[in-house]
């Protein structure tokens, strides 16, 4: 069975193709036009989509070897994320399966996250923790059966990647946040500053890192009102450690509380090489079964969709014409 999956949530236009087993293609064109106004602008994001999703969905099926009417099921995202962009993804997924007479599943966008590490070998083992962390998102789930999620925990105020984004533009460094500050903390002392760690008492599983990005401001500011010089590479690793140390101690928190040996990884922040170490060093001391995606499979991407799509094609599930984008889609929606 092939399914084209299309990408639309955000800044990065996708589509793929995948089967039964594998990824066949996953191509992905980034928004570069965001980085001189350090954030997503909406409006610029739909218009882009727009000129660039026909050739990038040409660009999948060439690379698949195969053209749409190969197709079994067209897969798309509609939530959440930025509505126009959804509404341009959900828009040529319609008119392309009813143009082909084939069904097109509706895809939460999270789900996908977390399917993702099922792109390219669809054999997840159950029950599952995962743990989803990209710029919107940070979120703990319990997963006890295929396609059943259940949220344990979830940030009260910024996502990981967000805190990213904004302690990034604090320290100068640019858009987008993650891949600047890992960068800059190659060469710091992550020991430097204590940065604090919110919600560590013992029965939380939710997230809080605006307390952790405001003390990075404090910082910075509290060393120029001083005149000190302010060393970038030692707060970027200093931050950078606060943030690992959560994320890995409340996911194994949550592996605990529910009895899991089975962990996934899942969203942007998961291509964080310091990030993936830590979590690979604590599985194989704790006897984890760890899955975590290739790289290019952490950021938005229709490759994910496209699973995810395939996987509920497979159970006879499909969405009707008269689907909505909700950019305010949940998890716990499915």
């Amino acid at each position: 069975m092939l399914i084209l999956g299309i990408e639309t949530s955000c800044d990065e236009t996708s589509a793929a193709v995948v089967d039964d087993q594998t990824v066949l293609s996953n191509i992905i064109a980034t928004q570069s036009i965001h980085a001189e106004y350090g954030g997503v602008v909406p409006e610029f994001a739909s218009r882009a989509h727009i000129r660039q999703l026909v050739p990038i969905i040409d660009m999948a099926l060439q690379e698949a070897k195969c053209n749409l009417k190969d197709m079994d099921g067209i897969a798309v995202t509609f939530g959440p994320g930025l509505a126009g962009s959804l509404l341009v993804g959900l828009c040529m997924a319609k008119g392309l399966a009813m143009s082909l007479d084939k069904p097109f599943i509706g895809v939460n966008h999270i789900e996908g996250h977390i399917l993702a590490a099922a792109a390219e070998d669809p054999n997840l083992d159950y029950p599952f923790i995962a743990l989803v962390a990209s710029g919107g998102h940070s979120i703990l789930v319990h997963s006890q059966k295929p396609l059943s999620f259940q949220i344990i925990g979830q940030t009260i105020d910024d996502a990981a990647g967000e805190a990213f984004d904004k302690v990034a533009k604090v320290l100068g460094l640019g858009y987008p946040g993650g891949p600047l500050i890992e960068k800059a903390a190659r060469d710091g002392d992550d020991k430097a500053i204590a940065f604090p760690r919110a919600l560590m008492d013992k029965d939380n599983l939710n997230f809080s890192f605006s307390g952790l990005k405001t003390s990075v401001l404090y910082y910075v500011q509290a060393q120029k009102r001083k005149n000190n010089a302010i060393s970038v590479a030692d707060v970027a690793a200093s931050f950078q450690r606060a943030v690992v140390e959560v994320l890995v101690e409340k996911t194994f928190r949550a592996l605990g509380k529910y009895n899991c040996k089975n962990l996934v990884l899942a969203g942007g922040v998961i291509r964080n090489s310091v990030l993936r170490r830590a979590f690979e060093n604590r599985c194989l001391a704790e006897n984890i079964v760890l899955r975590i995606p290739a790289p290019i499979l952490c950021t938005d991407n229709a490759g994910m969709i496209a699973r995810a799509g395939h996987v509920r094609l497979g159970r006879g599930e499909h969405s009707e014409f008269d689907l909505d984008v909700i950019p305010n889609l949940s998890l716990s929606d499915l």
